[in-house]
Protein backbone atom coordinates (compact mmCIF):
# COMPACT_ATOMS: atom_id res chain seq x y z
CA UNK A 1 0.00 0.00 0.00
CA UNK A 2 1.46 3.70 -1.22
CA UNK A 3 0.57 6.70 0.69
CA UNK A 4 0.37 10.08 -0.25
CA UNK A 5 2.96 12.75 1.10
CA UNK A 6 0.63 14.08 3.72
CA UNK A 7 -0.60 10.37 4.50
CA UNK A 8 3.41 9.47 5.14
CA UNK A 9 4.17 11.02 8.47
CA UNK A 10 4.73 7.72 9.89
CA UNK A 11 5.80 8.05 13.71
CA UNK A 12 6.03 4.65 14.43
CA UNK A 13 8.71 3.35 17.56
CA UNK A 14 11.50 1.15 16.58
CA UNK A 15 11.09 -1.84 18.72
CA UNK A 16 14.27 -2.97 21.17
CA UNK A 17 16.24 -5.79 20.28
CA UNK A 18 16.20 -9.22 22.41
CA UNK A 19 18.40 -11.54 22.38
CA UNK A 20 16.41 -14.68 22.54
CA UNK A 21 12.38 -16.02 23.19
CA UNK A 22 12.02 -15.15 19.16
CA UNK A 23 9.67 -17.20 17.41
CA UNK A 24 11.12 -19.51 14.78
CA UNK A 25 9.78 -20.19 11.21
CA UNK A 26 7.56 -23.04 11.48
CA UNK A 27 5.65 -20.75 14.54
CA UNK A 28 5.29 -18.21 11.98
CA UNK A 29 3.74 -19.67 9.54
CA UNK A 30 1.27 -21.11 11.38
CA UNK A 31 -0.37 -18.38 13.17
CA UNK A 32 -3.57 -18.08 14.68
CA UNK A 33 -5.46 -15.50 16.53
CA UNK A 34 -6.45 -11.92 16.44
CA UNK A 35 -3.68 -9.39 17.34
CA UNK A 36 -4.28 -6.08 18.05
CA UNK A 37 -2.61 -2.05 18.98
CA UNK A 38 -2.05 -2.45 22.84
CA UNK A 39 -2.76 1.26 22.46
CA UNK A 40 -3.33 4.24 19.87
CA UNK A 41 -0.14 4.73 18.01
CA UNK A 42 1.15 7.80 16.08
CA UNK A 43 0.52 6.82 12.19
CA UNK A 44 0.05 8.88 9.56
CA UNK A 45 0.11 12.59 11.00
CA UNK A 46 -2.38 11.46 13.15
CA UNK A 47 -3.02 8.30 15.30
CA UNK A 48 -4.26 5.03 14.26
CA UNK A 49 -5.20 0.94 15.53
CA UNK A 50 -4.04 -2.14 13.67
CA UNK A 51 -6.04 -5.82 13.98
CA UNK A 52 -4.30 -8.58 12.61
CA UNK A 53 -6.05 -11.78 12.30
CA UNK A 54 -4.18 -15.10 11.28
CA UNK A 55 -5.87 -18.72 10.71
CA UNK A 56 -4.90 -21.63 8.58
CA UNK A 57 -2.25 -19.66 6.57
CA UNK A 58 -4.15 -16.64 5.85
CA UNK A 59 -4.29 -13.18 7.45
CA UNK A 60 -6.48 -9.96 7.46
CA UNK A 61 -5.45 -6.20 8.53
CA UNK A 62 -7.69 -3.69 9.55
CA UNK A 63 -6.37 -0.13 10.39
CA UNK A 64 -8.30 2.73 11.87
CA UNK A 65 -6.97 6.22 11.46
CA UNK A 66 -8.01 9.09 13.64
CA UNK A 67 -7.01 13.15 13.96
CA UNK A 68 -6.71 12.74 17.44
CA UNK A 69 -5.40 9.93 20.07
CA UNK A 70 -9.04 9.71 21.64
CA UNK A 71 -9.66 8.27 18.03
CA UNK A 72 -13.30 10.18 18.14
CA UNK A 73 -11.99 12.12 14.72
CA UNK A 74 -12.16 8.76 12.68
CA UNK A 75 -11.12 9.94 9.20
CA UNK A 76 -10.54 6.19 7.35
CA UNK A 77 -10.57 2.43 7.73
CA UNK A 78 -8.47 0.04 5.35
CA UNK A 79 -8.92 -3.21 5.46
CA UNK A 80 -6.83 -5.78 3.35
CA UNK A 81 -5.42 -9.63 3.39
CA UNK A 82 -4.65 -12.67 1.73
CA UNK A 83 -1.80 -15.73 2.13
CA UNK A 84 0.95 -15.03 3.71
CA UNK A 85 4.71 -17.06 3.01
CA UNK A 86 7.79 -16.76 5.00
CA UNK A 87 10.90 -16.04 2.62
CA UNK A 88 13.15 -16.47 4.79
CA UNK A 89 15.78 -15.24 7.65
CA UNK A 90 15.93 -11.59 7.78
CA UNK A 91 19.23 -9.13 9.25
CA UNK A 92 16.96 -8.14 11.73
CA UNK A 93 17.52 -9.94 14.97
CA UNK A 94 14.70 -12.00 15.78
CA UNK A 95 12.64 -10.98 12.51
CA UNK A 96 11.98 -13.60 8.99
CA UNK A 97 11.30 -11.71 5.90
CA UNK A 98 7.63 -12.06 4.82
CA UNK A 99 5.63 -11.43 2.25
CA UNK A 100 1.57 -10.64 2.79
CA UNK A 101 -0.33 -10.99 -0.16
CA UNK A 102 -2.97 -8.37 -0.69
CA UNK A 103 -5.73 -10.46 -2.86
CA UNK A 104 -8.34 -7.27 -1.90
CA UNK A 105 -8.49 -4.11 -0.49
CA UNK A 106 -11.87 -2.36 1.37
CA UNK A 107 -11.97 1.10 2.49
CA UNK A 108 -14.72 2.97 4.34
CA UNK A 109 -14.21 7.41 4.30
CA UNK A 110 -15.19 7.70 8.16
CA UNK A 111 -14.67 12.07 7.52
CA UNK A 112 -17.30 14.35 5.95
CA UNK A 113 -14.72 17.22 6.70
CA UNK A 114 -13.44 18.75 2.85
CA UNK A 115 -10.61 19.97 3.91
CA UNK A 116 -9.27 16.32 5.26
CA UNK A 117 -11.24 14.53 2.51
CA UNK A 118 -9.38 16.51 -0.32
CA UNK A 119 -6.00 16.52 2.05
CA UNK A 120 -5.96 12.62 1.67
CA UNK A 121 -6.93 12.45 -2.19
CA UNK A 122 -10.30 10.71 -1.29
CA UNK A 123 -12.26 13.55 -3.30
CA UNK A 124 -11.91 12.11 -6.31
CA UNK A 125 -12.79 8.20 -5.53
CA UNK A 126 -16.50 9.15 -5.24
CA UNK A 127 -16.72 7.26 -1.62
CA UNK A 128 -20.20 7.10 0.22
CA UNK A 129 -18.98 8.34 3.64
CA UNK A 130 -19.00 5.37 6.50
CA UNK A 131 -20.27 2.94 3.42
CA UNK A 132 -17.41 0.30 3.15
CA UNK A 133 -16.15 0.43 -0.80
CA UNK A 134 -14.12 -2.69 -2.56
CA UNK A 135 -11.37 -0.40 -4.20
CA UNK A 136 -9.35 -3.97 -5.43
CA UNK A 137 -10.33 -3.14 -8.88
CA UNK A 138 -9.57 0.43 -8.81
CA UNK A 139 -7.39 2.04 -6.22
CA UNK A 140 -8.51 4.48 -4.33
CA UNK A 141 -6.09 7.72 -3.84
CA UNK A 142 -2.99 6.80 -1.88
CA UNK A 143 -4.43 3.30 -2.13
CA UNK A 144 -2.89 1.10 -5.43
CA UNK A 145 -5.13 -1.71 -7.05
CA UNK A 146 -4.48 -5.31 -6.28
CA UNK A 147 -3.22 -5.79 -9.87
CA UNK A 148 -0.65 -2.55 -9.28
CA UNK A 149 0.29 -3.79 -5.86
CA UNK A 150 -0.92 -7.50 -4.77
CA UNK A 151 1.83 -7.84 -2.19
CA UNK A 152 3.78 -6.04 0.85
CA UNK A 153 7.08 -7.01 1.50
CA UNK A 154 7.27 -7.07 5.72
CA UNK A 155 8.93 -8.26 8.43
CA UNK A 156 7.45 -10.49 11.15
CA UNK A 157 8.75 -11.60 14.25
CA UNK A 158 7.11 -13.09 17.40
CA UNK A 159 7.71 -13.25 20.97
CA UNK A 160 6.04 -13.40 24.65
CA UNK A 161 5.08 -9.89 23.92
CA UNK A 162 3.59 -10.24 20.73
CA UNK A 163 3.74 -9.96 17.12
CA UNK A 164 6.01 -7.39 15.23
CA UNK A 165 5.86 -6.33 11.76
CA UNK A 166 8.27 -4.21 10.30
CA UNK A 167 8.37 -0.22 10.16
CA UNK A 168 7.45 1.47 6.99
CA UNK A 169 9.52 3.03 4.66
CA UNK A 170 8.95 7.44 4.41
CA UNK A 171 6.96 6.93 1.63
CA UNK A 172 5.19 3.59 2.52
CA UNK A 173 5.67 1.70 -0.63
CA UNK A 174 6.49 -2.16 0.27
CA UNK A 175 5.60 -3.59 -3.13
CA UNK A 176 8.64 -4.59 -4.09
CA UNK A 177 11.63 -6.27 -2.23
CA UNK A 178 13.39 -3.34 -2.49
CA UNK A 179 10.37 -1.69 0.07
CA UNK A 180 10.76 -3.75 2.87
CA UNK A 181 11.51 -2.74 6.40
CA UNK A 182 15.11 -2.94 8.05
CA UNK A 183 13.52 -2.70 11.97
CA UNK A 184 10.70 -3.59 13.96
CA UNK A 185 7.54 -1.87 14.87
CA UNK A 186 6.45 -2.43 18.69
CA UNK A 187 4.26 -5.60 18.80
CA UNK A 188 0.67 -6.15 18.11
CA UNK A 189 -0.90 -7.58 21.59
CA UNK A 190 -2.87 -11.18 21.12
CA UNK A 191 -6.28 -11.08 22.05
CA UNK A 192 -7.09 -13.94 24.13
CA UNK A 193 -9.02 -16.77 22.53
CA UNK A 194 -9.67 -20.63 21.99
CA UNK A 195 -6.34 -21.79 19.88
CA UNK A 196 -4.87 -18.37 20.08
CA UNK A 197 -1.05 -18.20 20.16
CA UNK A 198 1.60 -17.63 21.62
Amino acid sequence: MKLTALAALICGLAAPALAEGWADSPALAALNGTYISPTVEPWYGGFGRREFVFADGQWSLTFTHALDPAMTMRTFQFRTGGGYQITGPSTVPGAFEATFDEDWKHLTQLTTIPEVVAGMGLASCNLTPNLEADISATGCAAWPSVADCGQDFDLLAMDAKGVYFGVRPDDNDMCTPEGRPTALLMPVVPVAGPGQNP
